[in-house]
Protein backbone atom coordinates (compact mmCIF):
# COMPACT_ATOMS: atom_id res chain seq x y z
CA UNK A 1 0.00 0.00 0.00
CA UNK A 2 1.26 3.45 -0.92
CA UNK A 3 0.94 6.33 1.52
CA UNK A 4 1.80 9.97 0.91
CA UNK A 5 2.46 12.49 3.68
CA UNK A 6 2.86 16.18 2.89
CA UNK A 7 4.56 18.81 5.01
CA UNK A 8 5.88 22.34 4.71
CA UNK A 9 2.72 24.38 4.41
CA UNK A 10 2.05 27.48 6.44
CA UNK A 11 1.46 31.22 6.42
CA UNK A 12 3.75 33.40 4.32
CA UNK A 13 3.67 37.00 3.12
CA UNK A 14 3.28 37.85 -0.55
CA UNK A 15 6.61 37.51 -2.31
CA UNK A 16 7.79 34.89 0.15
CA UNK A 17 8.75 31.27 -0.34
CA UNK A 18 7.73 27.87 0.93
CA UNK A 19 8.96 24.38 0.22
CA UNK A 20 6.47 21.53 0.33
CA UNK A 21 7.64 17.97 0.76
CA UNK A 22 5.86 14.69 0.13
CA UNK A 23 7.27 11.51 1.62
CA UNK A 24 6.07 8.39 -0.12
CA UNK A 25 5.94 5.01 1.59
CA UNK A 26 5.81 2.10 -0.77
CA UNK A 27 7.55 1.56 -4.07
CA UNK A 28 6.61 4.22 -6.61
CA UNK A 29 9.97 5.45 -7.84
CA UNK A 30 9.97 4.14 -11.39
CA UNK A 31 6.33 3.45 -12.11
CA UNK A 32 4.47 6.51 -10.86
CA UNK A 33 4.16 10.06 -12.05
CA UNK A 34 4.17 12.44 -9.10
CA UNK A 35 1.93 15.48 -9.07
CA UNK A 36 1.10 18.43 -6.89
CA UNK A 37 -2.48 19.66 -6.96
CA UNK A 38 -4.15 22.47 -5.10
CA UNK A 39 -7.70 23.27 -4.16
CA UNK A 40 -9.58 26.21 -2.74
CA UNK A 41 -13.05 25.90 -1.22
CA UNK A 42 -15.77 25.80 -3.83
CA UNK A 43 -13.43 25.12 -6.72
CA UNK A 44 -12.14 22.02 -8.46
CA UNK A 45 -8.77 20.62 -7.58
CA UNK A 46 -6.24 21.88 -10.11
CA UNK A 47 -2.97 20.41 -11.29
CA UNK A 48 0.01 22.56 -10.40
CA UNK A 49 3.09 20.51 -11.23
CA UNK A 50 4.08 17.09 -12.57
CA UNK A 51 7.29 15.11 -12.58
CA UNK A 52 7.84 11.78 -14.31
CA UNK A 53 10.01 8.94 -13.00
CA UNK A 54 12.74 10.08 -15.37
CA UNK A 55 12.62 13.65 -14.08
CA UNK A 56 10.70 15.44 -16.84
CA UNK A 57 8.59 18.22 -15.41
CA UNK A 58 5.56 20.24 -16.34
CA UNK A 59 4.14 23.25 -14.57
CA UNK A 60 0.84 25.07 -14.85
CA UNK A 61 1.20 28.35 -16.71
CA UNK A 62 0.34 30.48 -13.70
CA UNK A 63 3.21 29.04 -11.62
CA UNK A 64 5.90 28.78 -14.29
CA UNK A 65 8.97 30.72 -13.31
CA UNK A 66 7.93 30.68 -9.64
CA UNK A 67 7.48 27.02 -8.69
CA UNK A 68 9.83 24.09 -9.15
CA UNK A 69 9.03 20.41 -8.71
CA UNK A 70 11.70 17.84 -7.95
CA UNK A 71 11.93 14.25 -6.81
CA UNK A 72 14.49 12.10 -5.07
CA UNK A 73 13.73 8.51 -6.00
CA UNK A 74 16.30 7.17 -3.55
CA UNK A 75 14.56 8.94 -0.68
CA UNK A 76 11.01 8.53 -2.06
CA UNK A 77 10.45 12.24 -1.73
CA UNK A 78 8.84 14.81 -4.00
CA UNK A 79 9.20 18.52 -3.33
CA UNK A 80 7.56 21.69 -4.55
CA UNK A 81 9.62 24.84 -4.16
CA UNK A 82 7.34 27.86 -4.29
CA UNK A 83 8.84 31.32 -4.72
CA UNK A 84 7.32 34.75 -5.28
CA UNK A 85 4.11 33.57 -3.69
CA UNK A 86 0.91 35.48 -4.33
CA UNK A 87 -2.35 35.62 -2.40
CA UNK A 88 -4.01 33.65 -5.20
CA UNK A 89 -1.64 30.76 -4.43
CA UNK A 90 -3.53 30.25 -1.16
CA UNK A 91 -4.96 26.73 -1.19
CA UNK A 92 -4.66 23.26 0.23
CA UNK A 93 -1.86 21.52 -1.65
CA UNK A 94 -2.06 17.79 -2.27
CA UNK A 95 0.61 15.33 -3.30
CA UNK A 96 -0.54 12.69 -5.79
CA UNK A 97 1.02 9.55 -7.19
CA UNK A 98 -0.44 8.15 -10.39
CA UNK A 99 0.66 4.98 -12.16
CA UNK A 100 2.22 5.51 -15.57
CA UNK A 101 -0.46 3.29 -17.09
CA UNK A 102 -3.28 5.38 -15.67
CA UNK A 103 -5.41 5.75 -12.56
CA UNK A 104 -6.94 2.29 -12.91
CA UNK A 105 -3.48 0.88 -12.17
CA UNK A 106 -3.07 3.00 -9.07
CA UNK A 107 -3.56 6.53 -7.80
CA UNK A 108 -2.88 7.80 -4.31
CA UNK A 109 -3.36 11.08 -2.45
CA UNK A 110 -1.87 12.70 0.58
CA UNK A 111 -3.95 14.42 3.23
CA UNK A 112 -3.06 17.91 2.04
CA UNK A 113 -1.18 20.82 3.54
CA UNK A 114 -2.53 24.37 3.84
CA UNK A 115 -0.65 27.22 2.20
CA UNK A 116 -1.82 30.73 3.05
CA UNK A 117 -0.31 33.79 1.40
CA UNK A 118 -1.36 36.94 3.20
CA UNK A 119 0.18 40.22 4.42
Amino acid sequence: QVQLVESGGGLVQPGGSLRLSCVVSGSVSWTYVMNWYRQVPGKQRELVATITPGGSTNLADHVKGRFTISRDNAKNTVSLQMNSLRPEDTAVYYCNAQHLRGVSFGAYWGQGTQVTVSP
